[in-house]
């Protein structure tokens, strides 16, 4: 049996396939974090087999290491969720990439995904723990439509008031779209409870990845959670992706206009705390996403 996680009720799943791993990101705790699967040998499974492994899992992605070159470090990996394949998943390719650094020593590795290239820098801190540095794909931001952003306010139980009036409402892109709503208080962030069906039809309407909700506690912290009905989940307790895409809408918007280092607190509301650190610089449209990520049993 695993567990949904949105925190709620256990799901049973038979057995996944036979090398299946699963790591926690964006933490040290095995409790804490976002799970995912990673299959290190999937050269073998075709589409709808990785599909089938990764529903099994029940985890929100699982990333499948497709093809490979262990002399030059690079990799072809494919992201799926429960549901459906999806182009990158930052929190996945921080468990591979540490699964990849335990396994073949720590330094720079090179994933090809559906989304770009994309480099990971692994390294051993003074904990001894490894830390995965992935560097995005170039980041892009936009403002919301009035018709995009009435129907996720809709769904999601808010209204325009809830909203935090500096940091507008964006669609940004880090490998993924992502809506990015900023709420006026903690407390609206903490206050999630929304149609999940309504907003799945909205995000596979607009195209979204993931909703990314944030609250700004300093102009370097922030706190987000991250509904995923798209992928079968309630809420994602640590998203890479939306990290990356929302250091390149802060750059947009002009709340970041030299090099910065943010740190973004997710999956506390939920029981999963994360912590994700991301780089912003003026002129790069890439947004470096660091965390942990260490194995679950």
């Amino acid at each position: 049996m695993t567990t949904d996680v949105s925190g709620t009720n256990p799901v049973s799943h038979p057995e996944p396939h036979a090398d299946t791993l699963r790591y926690t990101a964006f933490t040290d705790d095995p409790a804490g974090g976002n799970p995912a699967g990673v299959v290190l040998d999937a050269a073998g499974l075709d589409e709808a087999a990785m599909l089938a492994v990764a529903a099994e899992v029940g985890y929100s992605e699982t990333a499948f290491v497709t093809g490979r070159d262990e002399v030059a470090r690079r990799f072809r990996v494919r992201y799926f969720s429960p549901l459906a394949e999806v182009a990158f998943c930052g929190h996945a390719t921080v468990a591979l990439a540490v699964a990849l650094a335990e396994r073949l020593g720590p330094g720079e590795i090179v994933l090809d995904t559906a989304a770009g290239e994309i480099p990971v820098a692994t390294r051993v801190d003074g904990e001894g723990a490894v830390l995965a540095a992935l560097t995005s794909v170039a980041t892009r931001s936009r403002p919301a439509s009035s018709t995009e952003l009435d129907a996720a306010l809709k769904a999601l139980g808010w209204a325009p008031g809830d909203l935090d009036p500096a940091l507008p409402p964006h669609v940004a892109f880090g490998g993924n779209d992502h809506l990015v709503l900023a709420a006026a208080s903690r407390a609206r962030l903490a206050d999630l409870d929304y149609d999940f069906d309504g907003l799945a039809e909205v995000m596979r309407r607009y195209g979204w990845t993931t909703v990314h909700l944030v609250w700004r506690e300093s102009p370097e912290h922030f706190h987000a959670r991250d509904p995923f009905p798209v992928g079968g989940v309630v809420e994602d307790p640590a998203t890479g992706a939306a990290a990356a895409a929302f250091g390149g809408y802060l750059r947009t918007v002009g709340l970041v206009t030299g090099p910065a280092r943010i740190t973004i607190r997710q999956g506390e509301d939920m029981g999963r705390p994360s912590d994700l650190l991301i780089e912003v610089g003026p002129r790069d449209p890439r947004v470096r996403v660091t965390g942990r990520a260490v194995p679950i049993g």
